[in-house]
């Protein structure tokens, strides 16, 4: 009997090895077939901080003012304007607000910002208020902690209200703290936050602000957060920042929210979508409506993925279409065999040749104007690291994997189709720096169809433009 035990645990765990892999799409993305070459021109120039370049994160147009907004990591919030000028706004660290931001790296800072649709709307509940999703020094009471850990720091939630939403400079009080969770690891701390730019007032979405939030770090989310409803780590969470009906009494729970009423007491009513391992940038598809996230998978796959109320995009139980096993490897038997997960409808693999050792997915965008022709009704994302920038159709979108992903490569007026990375090695040389090894691609976007590249190593904004 011990016998016949031991031949079929042998079995089993064979055929678990033959199906796990780092590699699973080996058919590389195809470097050479209906690559789309478009103009880039340098748009303005971000300033350095103590000799260190920029670290351009989010870049947006606020909608009543019409004005460019783009934030450094390192808590500094600039206004550009159309001709490429750029002045400071706000120092979230100015030591006077009492807030200070904790950047000690690349994974740490001012994560995003968003504008309320209200913000321009003079006398409205919104009217000059806008938001920080900021790391921070850890204070002894946060609204969401995680057990098991050792905390390192907090990522917080701010409210400014400048009292004069035209002026060329923040002239408010400090902000008001809207939700504060305390970080039980130092990375995958909080991603991208925006409100819906799609809906309108009296819309149920109107005025809710989405926030991505990474699984706590580390990694394999060891405390497995993500799949924990009752945790505010690895999620998509929608509130109303006007709102007091929270347990914090600092903002409101959206009555349509999926997990708003009628669940257990342990699921957080403030959760819109799970199983996300480290979302970034979240947009809207203006043609269907969808919410997209783009999340940096652990050490196999990126993913892109449509996100929908209620929604589980599987991590860590999946590593996009995946059974994840463990940090080197994921389970390729039986794959998107759960039809309760959102599996990803694009993905890519961090062994593929175009990319390095480090890889991860970045940079979403939907884009549905003609402003440059050759990108209308395509879905952008890019490797943050390489800065790589990939395109898929947006109405012909696929059921998963690399097939169907090519390639955007960057003419800066040498005639020379480069990649943002040889671009911006270039720019290094010309600066008289080291050529940088690594990129930090992030995509901006304004009216009239413009789609801005923001990296974190040469000091340049650029924008794309017909070629």
């Amino acid at each position: 009997m011990c016998r016949f035990i031991l031949i079929i645990t042998c079995l089993w765990t064979a055929t678990v090895l033959a199906a796990k892999t780092n590699d699973p799409f080996p058919a590389p993305i195809v470097s050479d077939r209906d690559v789309i070459v478009v103009k880039v021109v340098e748009f303005a120039k971000i300033p350095a901080i103590d000799g260190q370049a920029a670290r351009m994160m989010t870049m947006l147009q606020e909608a009543g003012t019409g004005r460019l907004f783009l934030s450094d990591q390192r808590g500094l919030l600039y206004h550009v304007t159309d001709d490429g000028a750029v002045s400071r706004y706000l120092d979230a660290n100015d030591e006077r607000w009492g807030v200070a931001v904790a950047a000690p790296w690349r994974e740490m800072g001012v994560q995003s910002f968003a504008f309320h649709p209200q913000f321009g709307v003079k006398d409205s509940a919104g009217y000059g208020k806008f938001y920080t999703w900021s790391d921070t020094p850890r204070t002894p009471q946060p609204d969401f902690t995680t057990a098991g850990s050792n905390p390192t720091h907090d990522t917080v939630l701010w409210e400014w209200t400048a009292p004069d939403a035209n002026a060329s400079a923040y002239a408010g009080a400090g902000p008001r703290e809207v939700v504060r969770l305390e970080q039980p690891f130092a990375n995958h701390n909080g991603g991208g936050i925006a409100f819906n730019p799609l809906a309108t007032e009296g819309d149920p979405d109107f005025g809710m602000l989405y926030i991505g939030n990474g699984d706590g770090g580390s990694g394999g989310d060891p405390l497995g957060l993500a799949q924990d409803t009752g945790s505010a780590f690895g999620k998509i969470l929608r509130i109303d920042p006007l709102g007091r009906n929270s347990s914090n009494g600092q903002y409101g729970i959206p009555p349509d929210n999926p997990f708003a009423a009628g669940q257990k007491s342990a699921t957080l009513p403030e959760l819109y979508a799970y199983g996300l391992r480290n979302p970034q940038q979240l947009v809207w598809d203006a043609k269907t409506g969808e919410l997209l996230v783009s999340d940096i998978g652990q050490n196999t796959v990126e993913e892109v993925s449509v996100v929908t109320s209620g929604g589980n995009l599987g991590w860590k139980d999946w590593e996009g279409s995946f059974r994840f096993v463990d940090r080197s490897g994921v389970d390729t038997d039986k794959p998107r065999s759960d039809a309760a997960v959102t599996y990803p409808f694009v993905e890519f693999d961090q062994q593929d040749p175009l990319l390095g050792e480090s890889v991860a997915v970045t940079g979403l965008q939907v884009v549905r104007s003609d402003a440059v022709p050759a990108l209308q009704d395509l879905v952008l994302f890019g490797d943050l690291v390489t800065g790589e920038l990939f395109y898929v159709d947006a109405d012909k979108r696929p059921d998963g994997g690399q097939a169907a992903i090519r390639r955007v490569l960057f003419d800066d007026g040498s005639g020379e189709a480069r990649t943002l990375l040889a671009l911006v090695q270039a720019k290094n040389r010309e600066q008289g720096r080291e050529p940088v090894t690594r990129v930090d691609l992030r995509l901006g976007v304004a009216s009239g169809g413009r789609i801005f590249l923001l990296n974190k190593h040469d000091d340049t904004l650029r924008l794309i433009v017909p070629r």
